[in-house]
């Protein structure tokens, strides 16, 4: 059975519980965008009002008052689509997430990235697993050095991120391929494009995970339609 995920581009906290609803008891794990308007043009929850600080439910988070919608019953992947996400990363993962990933093109230099990776405290290497992203067009050769520090890669489908509905592009299976040759025990995510069309392909050269947004919100059987995903052989 294949690992599915939904994936969540939020407007809002209402937005994101409606939505989480909708999968819940269906899925053990959804993928939360988060989009500061500023690593990528759109902006998603908790930016919603331009500033994290000034998202009450943020904050309530934070302060460990209230959780993320069905804490309970699910877990929590953070697509962290941000400039800030080295800097603040204490603040992301007090958000509660079992996975946290980072985009390559937004952390900086990547040899200070790396000794960030190293130099993450040991308990919240237990508690969250770390993943990089790369977009469809950048150089996979710039992954090869982070390979030891994090979980898993999740190479990008699409050419615009931020925004779900977007056309595949078919780079990132060339891209797939390469790394499951090169690391055959790698767990590799796709988000991007993937629906019916793109998701036989994926799996077929060696994806591990396929994180799926509007093939999954926008049709009128999501349970249906996440089963049908699962299926495919």
């Amino acid at each position: 059975m294949n690992d599915i995920i939904p994936a969540i581009l939020p407007r809002d906290y209402d937005d994101l519980k409606n939505k989480i609803a909708l999968v819940r008891g269906v899925v053990n794990i959804v993928q939360i965008d988060i989009c500061d308007g500023s690593f990528v043009p759109s902006q998603s929850w908790p930016y919603t009002h331009g500033n994290i600080e000034a998202d009450p439910h943020f904050n309530k988070i934070l302060n460990e008052t209230e959780g993320l919608p069905f804490w309970e019953d699910l877990d929590f992947e953070l697509d962290l689509m941000v400039s800030d996400s080295v800097k603040n990363f204490d603040i992301y993962t007090k958000l509660g997430a079992k996975r946290i990933v980072f985009h390559l093109c937004a952390v900086g230099n990547l040899q200070e990235f790396k000794d960030f990776l190293e130099g993450i405290d040991i308990y919240v290497r237990e508690t969250i697993e770390i993943g990089v992203s790369i977009d469809v067009n950048e150089n996979l050769e710039n992954l090869f050095p982070l390979i030891n520090n994090i979980d898993f890669v999740q190479c990008m489908g699409i050419d615009r991120e931020g925004f779900q509905g977007e056309d595949f592009d078919e780079k990132v299976i060339d891209n797939v391929k390469a790394l499951r040759e090169k690391f055959p025990d790698l767990i590799i995510s796709i988000d991007g494009g993937v629906d019916f069309d793109s998701a036989p392909q994926l799996l077929g050269v060696g994806a591990s995970r396929l994180v799926i947004g509007s093939a999954i919100f926008n049709s009128t059987d999501i349970i249906g339609t996440i089963e049908e995903f699962r299926n495919i052989n």
